[in-house]
């Protein structure tokens, strides 16, 4: 049975984890801040990288481009976006269980790897994984250089026709307790997008700009049904073949870097929400072996006075 030396030193224990959970608490909330400000800073760029590259396909007499082939899909690239630390509840986990399950359900089809995360490289590894590419310690501090040459990678493999299809599985962050498991498309790029030019106007208006109020650099014909957007009237100083060529590379940069962003922040914010719940766990743990110290002490009392007074009732007698 413990003794209540057994006990203090369990709960000054306990107390010690305690105290490490709340500042990594404090720690991962602090990079979580930092982190969403990368994510709310790279949208405009995101958006305006787009716009542009729509008004040049606008323009160009055909839009074929290696990065938009679409061919019958044999041979995939998987991109696997994961975090290089743990202690952050079921982030990598959840992320590795969808790629297993994406391997599953394209067995029939030849697949490479690149991991972006020591997490998720080490387990595919121990399950017989091989890696096109690896890339760590990433998802501490996000980087567009790092981003651009994972882009780079893959639209080398593809162009090269190494490869028919990328897909990244990643978190993406949507708020401090929800993580949305994702997996996108990165090529060949969505020729989709290239036509919709109402899109960023109707995401300013969704997020309540008023509805006179058209996204910058698009214009808005008067009178016309509808008020439809048109697109805007850039002069290219060089040839605008060239400049669709160039932009597409940097629309797959941004992707790549919009990826990596959402999903550290979304390992910060787990690993915040993981911290707080064993904050909370370790002071519930203390109160019940201080509870049960208490009841040990009060009964080794009580067995101490019964001794005294059994003693002084034999003397008297």
């Amino acid at each position: 049975m413990p003794t209540l030396l057994d006990y203090r030193r369990r709960i000054r224990s306990v107390k010690n984890t305690q105290q490490i959970t709340r500042a990594m608490k404090f720690i991962a909330a602090a990079k979580l801040r930092r982190a969403q400000e990368g994510v709310f800073a790279a949208r405009p760029y995101a958006r305006g990288i787009l716009r542009v590259l729509r008004s040049a396909a606008a323009r160009v007499e055909t839009t074929a481009h290696p990065l938009l082939e679409r061919r019958p899909e044999e041979r995939l690239l998987v991109v696997v976006v994961t975090g290089d630390r743990g202690l952050c509840g079921a982030f990598n986990t959840n992320v590795i269980r969808r790629a297993t399950e994406f391997f599953r359900e394209h067995a029939s089809q030849e697949i490479q790897v690149i991991a972006a995360g020591k997490k998720g490289r080490d387990t595919l590894r121990r399950r017989g994984r091989t890696f096109a590419a690896e890339y760590m310690n990433v998802s501490g501090k996000v980087e567009f250089a790092t981003a651009k040459e994972i882009s780079a990678r893959i639209a080398e493999m593809y162009a090269k026709r190494e490869v028919d299809g990328v897909y990244a599985i990643y978190n993406e962050f949507k708020n401090v307790m929800v993580q949305k498991l994702r997996t996108m498309k990165l090529l060949p790029i969505d020729p989709g997008i290239l036509i919709s030019e109402t899109e960023d106007a109707g995401k300013e208006k969704a997020e309540g700009q008023e509805p006179g109020e058209m996204a910058e650099g698009v214009k808005q014909r008067e009178g016309e049904k509808g008020n439809a957007p048109l697109l805007v009237d850039y002069i290219y100083e060089e040839p605008i073949e060239e400049i669709f060529s160039g932009l597409l590379p940097r629309y797959l940069d941004s992707e790549v870097f919009r990826v990596m962003l959402e999903s550290a922040a979304a390992e910060h914010a787990a690993r915040m929400t993981a911290m707080d719940s064993a904050t909370r766990n370790a002071a519930k743990f203390i109160d019940r072996l201080t509870l049960d110290m208490n009841k040990i002490r009060q009964a080794s009392i009580t067995k101490e006075l019964i001794e005294i007074v059994s003693g002084a009732a034999s003397a008297t007698s």
